[in-house]
């Protein structure tokens, strides 16, 4: 009398259960947020976490940011820490800058993202960017807004 296959506990279906009701929390309330940017521009960005938080912001999101720089030397098992976080994230926000364009590794963020069907939408300060946009904005068709307005791409 061993216990058989049927009846049993099905995983895939259980995982499938739980993506299902991850999504749905999502649709009703923050957002899980990766958030890509060249590391100079950290301060700003601090900022933008830091309005996420703010009670009387608009902005809601929970970030799966990478909060300090990786070390360089260790490109693959960057990639793969970041690769979890980007899926872990329903939308990428990307940090536009004067220092966007040359940074590789907000690019391949960006890529990944959108290889993993991620919305990916870029953000300045102020009323309009000044700056070079890079390539794959308009490549890929990136939606580009005022910081001010973020929080209603994220609803």
């Amino acid at each position: 009398m061993g216990g058989g296959s049927s009846g049993g506990w099905n995983r895939l279906g259980d995982v499938r259960a739980l993506e299902e009701k991850a999504k749905a929390a999502l649709q009703g309330g923050k957002r899980n947020v990766f958030i890509s940017f060249a590391t100079e521009d950290m301060d700003e960005v601090n900022l933008l976490r830091a309005q996420a938080k703010n009670e009387n912001s608009d902005i809601e999101f929970n970030d799966h940011s990478v909060r300090e720089p990786y070390d360089s030397e260790r490109a693959e098992y960057i990639k793969r820490k970041i690769g979890e976080r980007i899926d872990r994230s329903s939308i990428t926000v990307v940090y536009l800058s004067e220092s966007t364009a040359q940074s590789q590794w907000v690019a391949w963020e960006v890529q990944t993202s959108l290889e993993r069907g991620k919305k990916v939408i870029a953000v300045h300060a102020g009323d309009r960017f000044k700056g070079r946009q890079p390539g794959w904005i308009t490549g890929h068709k990136i939606k580009v807004v005022p910081w001010s307005k973020l929080a209603d791409e994220l609803k």
